[in-house]
């Protein structure tokens, strides 16, 4: 086996998880495989520590964000695999173990135009799905109950070689991430850029690969998510509700705003995770009365453009939205006419929770119907002037 690759680690403050993760590596898989890690302005002595190792272990390639802002690992994932140099990049966690033989199961099946996915094994902090393993050996480091892991992992037996799906940790052809410019900067520091970028994978004709045999044990939410890390309650369950940070749950937001207006539906996928991409229709709302700020945040992102009759609204919406975006709100919610491939004309006022999911289910109605037309659907009158879709032209990232 003569192919290598580079892990591509960001860390923020996790030194531990970090430790924890080369450890595994080096144990398991050797010293063949390049790391690459990046510093994201920490606090707790983890790049002090990069140093050290960087001197001792000539297969590792570190870099520092001096800060004072976080750049996120959406930034760093690709500052990363411009440093890399091997040609198979492996995006990668500060908190997964990397079980022995993952990198023989993601080499066997990797080649260009392939991206392969190992298979997580994980304490019981997310709900089961048929794309992982839910098993118990610990949350934290200092609990990790290592030879359990092993002696169970050698009598392991998936029932399938591969199936299909995405998530990390993932491999690919370092001349495939690039040529479809890397992660989206617009999701930065983090939180959807994952899932805009498995959407671009698939319409960029790249096959996904998940592999049953080839697996990493993952703690799971060791970044910014958490304030104080998962706990374990009296009865020694795992728990995480509710524990999620300010700046977490406000970056979520942030990020799932910015996916529906670029992909004009929220995320989507299959019971094994692969991406289900609804075509993008070019889609104009028309405000037959003037409302107030909330709504139009509410419905702005999920059309192209926003007629409203208001514009001192519009100048307030636009200043308080447009830090969170790095879409034109100006050229998204203004007074002019609506020349839309399909235009959508109703009251706001009238807007309920109920036929709301008409308008977040557009792309998918329209494409039901298929044809010039116009027509009613409770509240709103559709127009379909024509039948046009732009989701390939979001294949490649040019603002990388």
């Amino acid at each position: 086996m003569d192919k290598t690759i580079s892990f591509i680690q960001p860390s923020r403050s996790n030194l531990k998880y970090l430790k924890w993760s080369y450890e595994a590596i080096r144990k398991n898989l050797g010293y063949r495989h390049e790391i690459c890690m990046a510093d994201d302005f920490s606090d707790d002595g983890t790049w002090k520590w990069m140093k050290e190792i960087a001197e001792k272990d000539a297969n590792v390639k570190i870099h520092r964000n001096n800060g004072p802002t976080r750049l996120g690992h959406t930034i760093l994932y690709d500052t990363l695999v411009n440093i890399a140099t091997n040609d198979i990049v492996m995006i990668y966690h500060a908190d997964m173990y990397a079980l022995p033989g993952l990198d023989e199961e993601i080499l066997k099946h990797i080649k260009p135009g392939v991206v392969v996915s190992g298979t997580r094994i994980e304490p019981p902090l997310h709900p089961q799905g048929p794309e992982k393993v839910i098993k118990d050996f610990g949350i934290e480091p200092e609990e990790f109950q290592e030879q359990e892991l092993l002696d169970w992992y050698n009598r392991y037996s998936p029932k399938q070689e591969t199936t299909e799906g995405i998530f990390a940790p993932w491999a690919i052809y370092k001349e495939d991430f690039l040529k479809i410019g890397g992660h989206d900067p617009l999701y930065a520091p983090q939180s959807k850029e994952d899932s805009d970028i498995f959407n671009r994978f698939v319409l960029a004709g790249y096959k996904l690969i998940q592999t049953r045999e080839g697996c990493v044990y993952h703690m799971t939410c060791r970044g910014s998510r958490f304030a104080d890390g998962a706990k374990r309650n009296p009865d020694g369950e795992v728990f995480m509700k509710n524990r999620e940070t300010d700046e977490w749950l406000a970056q979520n937001m942030r990020s799932t705003r910015n996916f529906v207006r670029k992909w004009g539906t929220m995320v989507e996928h299959d019971e094994y995770l692969k991406p289900i991409i609804t075509p993008k229709y070019d889609i104009g709302f028309h405000f037959t009365e003037r409302c107030g700020l909330n709504l139009i945040g509410e419905l702005e992102p999920y059309c192209n453009n926003l007629c409203v009759d208001d514009e001192m609204t519009i100048n307030q919406y636009i200043e308080q939205e447009q830090p969170q975006t790095d879409f034109d709100l100006s050229e998204r919610v203004s007074v002019k006419e609506l020349e839309n491939d399909v235009v959508v004309t109703f009251d706001p006022s009238l807007v309920t929770q109920q036929n709301f999911g008409i308008l977040s289910n557009l792309p998918k109605i329209i494409q039901d119907s298929g044809e010039v037309g116009e027509f009613e659907l409770e509240i709103f009158n559709i127009k379909i002037n024509k039948i046009q879709t732009y989701e390939k032209e979001l294949i490649k990232c040019n603002t990388n």
